[in-house]
């Protein structure tokens, strides 16, 4: 079992240097701001000297505020201790990675109903489910699984599962309608120019279609 569990953390943040000016720590530094409580660090570019300075100064930021996880690199998630790891398609599979991360979180990408029930019984502490629209994020990404995806799932597995993939403000209500807790939007956040603001707007919007506000 993992050293922290997930929860229904609502929005799933992921940082992403390619598509907006805003430096990494400052997209950081915005979304715990907000309140985020999970954060996850994407970087495609970077050396992996860069990423591992950045990795660490993200890791000081979120200690104690955010679940921090690492998208694909095991060696960089050790390397700063960070909470666990993302794994792709492309990446190292989750028996190999759970032998070296132990008690870490491990979250796995999956894309049917197949997938996920697979990921489950072999361990993944939470998964994403995805794309669930087109995505500009991902062009050569797998084709949309559409919503009916998350009302299966939502009815099959007892682990925390991550809706992604071209959800924004013209379609989270439908995500959220077909069962889902958890999204991450990326283009639909980073792209704007007031992270922050734009994070607590859909915070404030999960709230209120939950009667809590």
């Amino acid at each position: 079992m993992p050293t922290k569990k997930l929860t229904n953390f609502d929005i799933y943040f992921i940082t992403d240097s390619s598509l907006t000016k805003t430096p990494v720590i400052s997209q950081v530094k915005q979304a715990l701001n907000s309140g985020v409580k999970i954060l996850q660090y994407r970087e495609k570019k970077l050396s992996t000297l860069e990423m591992y300075k950045s990795a660490m100064d993200i890791k000081k930021l979120t200690n104690g505020k955010a679940i921090f996880i690492i998208n694909d690199r095991i060696d960089i998630c050790l390397a700063v201790d960070a909470d666990g790891v993302h794994l792709g398609d492309d990446d190292i599979p989750y028996l190999y990675a759970r032998k070296l991360l132990r008690k870490k979180i491990i979250g796995l990408s999956t894309h049917n109903l197949e997938e996920a029930l697979f990921s489950e019984k072999i361990g993944a502490d939470y998964i994403s489910i995805g794309p669930i629209y087109p995505t500009t994020t991902k062009p050569k990404h797998k084709s949309p699984v559409g919503t009916e995806i998350i009302k299966e799932i939502s009815k099959k597995i007892k682990i925390p599962y991550v809706a992604i993939g071209g959800i924004n403000e013209t379609n989270i209500e439908v995500v959220l309608s077909a069962g889902a807790k958890n999204v991450a939007m990326i283009s639909a956040i980073l792209t704007k120019k007031d992270i922050k603001k734009e994070l607590r707007k859909y915070q404030n919007y999960f709230l209120t279609l939950r009667g809590i506000k």
